[in-house]
């Protein structure tokens, strides 16, 4: 057999097969196909779960609407491997504490997901004293 060929051949299988790895994980971190950058909620609300499992924690309040219904709603948090770089752990979200956030809604119809978020304690407070993350001042 040619060694062109054989070196050709080699070529494209390491190809094909970077692509079916890379691709996927590419795809699998990205955010908008599920929820909207357009769309950015603001919620209010109780914590009634806090899931801090891989490959995302999620957290789940009860949001009441206008007329005092409550709703749960689900947040997409990173990894917890990330999330504990900062200083969290799975007792940073107790059950019954108050937050507000920001973030992206889900795209999916009916759905009352979001990500993306940006969370403070009500009165505006960090979530975690002393965490890791820092706000970046603007010149």
């Amino acid at each position: 057999m040619d060694l062109r060929k054989i070196i050709g051949s080699a070529i494209a299988a390491i190809t094909v097969a970077l692509l079916v790895i890379i691709v996927p994980a590419l795809a699998h971190h990205a955010s908008t196909p599920f929820y909207d950058p357009e769309t950015v909620v603001d919620l209010e609300g109780s914590v009634t779960r806090f899931v801090f499992r891989n490959p995302h924690a999620f957290l789940f309040i009860d949001v009441e609407d206008e007329q005092g219904q409550g709703s749960e709603w689900t947040v997409e948090l990173g990894a917890p491997v990330g999330l504990r770089r900062v200083g969290w752990t799975p007792d940073s979200m107790p059950v019954g504490m108050m937050i507000k956030l920001t973030g992206r809604k889900s795209r999916a119809e009916g759905s009352q997901g979001v990500c993306c978020v940006r969370m403070t304690r009500l009165d505006g407070s960090p979530i975690l004293e002393g965490g890791g993350v820092q706000e970046r001042e603007q010149n």
